[in-house]
């Protein structure tokens, strides 16, 4: 090791560990014959918090020679900075654990009855205050849990717990003509959410090859309501006879837009809904223009994995994903359920219609 200059004190952040070339540093001025108080001076700690670090990062070791056994104590910086990491990760966790285990147990139904996510579940015990303070534990504090094999929710079982991709901005395809009004003709008001009723449309296919069933997917952009109808094919008649359908169901006074992209089989939407609400349309390849539908389509891959036919299953139990979906606690609607988010919004309809 260089010669060191002991005059000057080493500027270090208050109140932060010691790393392993800390350790490694100590190790080797104490080789050298170095006090303590030198030490401390060099690296920028108080002389006691050297003394405290030997003395927790002392192992005891044995010798042999000329036949004879004897023990020393020395200081291993690996052994020391090993001990460190242990008591970190072990750091509060026997006691919060315990504390909160009612709250992971319903965590752990939630998510594998109803597809929670961590961070839906924390946030909708804070809003609802179903759990005190101390009986609740944070996102980052679950996923830890999650991290450390505490759980049986494993992390291969957090279908999102992976960086979001940048979207792509949208190619205009000038060369290719839209089915109707483009979306870039759509009002800032539908763009930033601020009103109700502006829906974006889509379908999901199951197997690739052959003709079989598809879902039509509705989502309202204000609220995330779901809305799922499994229809005949992918085709213009199918998705007609499908909206004709939602909005006798729902009411027509709920609808103020529908986005949707350049599919075929929405070909004739803007003909069909002419003059009882507006249709816009996407540009080609530009699937991020309808960033609610395509999240919520991923989410239905939960519940149907591509390439896994759609008439295997009960056209019921796939219409009820969508109930699912609505009872899924959103960050971005302040930890509200999309379904209690739109009755409010169709109650509002109702009272301006009295």
């Amino acid at each position: 090791m260089t010669e060191v200059n002991f005059n000057t004190k080493t500027a270090r952040q208050k109140g932060k560990h010691l790393s392993k070339e800390e350790r490694e540093t100590i190790n080797a001025l104490l080789n050298q014959g170095y006090s303590y108080r030198k030490i401390a001076n060099y690296i920028g700690l108080s002389p006691q918090t050297v003394v405290n670090e030997v003395n927790r990062g002392t192992v005891r070791q044995k010798k042999k020679m000329n036949g004879k056994t004897s023990y020393f104590e020395v200081y291993d910086p690996t052994y020391a900075h090993e001990r460190y990491k242990q008591k970190r990760l072990l750091c509060h966790r026997p006691i919060k654990f315990q504390t909160v285990r009612s709250f992971l147990a319903e965590f752990v139904e939630a998510f594998k009855r109803f597809k929670f996510s961590p961070d839906a579940f924390v946030g909708e015990a804070k809003r609802n205050q179903s759990f005190f303070k101390d009986e609740r534990v944070c996102t980052t504090t679950l996923y830890k849990y999650i991290d450390q094999n505490l759980l049986e929710v494993k992390n291969i079982d957090l279908v999102r717990k992976t960086s979001i991709k940048k979207r792509k901005k949208a190619s205009k395809a000038p060369n290719k003509r839209l089915y109707g009004e483009s979306i870039e003709n759509r009002p800032d008001t539908v763009e930033s959410r601020e009103e109700f009723g502006h829906f974006e449309i889509d379908t999901v296919i199951g197997k690739k090859a052959g003709s079989e069933s598809v879902l039509l997917t509705l989502t309202e952009r204000k609220t995330r309501y779901e809305i799922i109808k499994v229809i005949d094919g992918k085709d213009t008649d199918s998705v007609t006879y499908a909206i004709n359908q939602i909005i006798n169901e729902y009411g027509e006074n709920i609808f103020q837009s529908i986005t949707a992209d350049n599919g075929s089989e929405f070909a004739n939407l803007a003909t069909v809904l002419n003059g009882r609400m507006k249709v816009y349309y996407t540009h080609p390849y530009a699937s991020s223009e309808r960033g609610t539908n395509e999240n919520h389509n991923g989410i239905i891959r939960r519940f149907l994995a591509k390439g896994e036919s759609i008439d295997s299953k009960d056209r019921r139990t796939l219409e009820s994903i969508a109930d699912i979906m609505n009872e899924l606690p959103r960050k971005i609607l302040n930890y509200q359920r999309p379904r209690e988010a739109f009755q409010q919004e169709c109650l509002l309809i109702s009272s301006s219609c009295c």
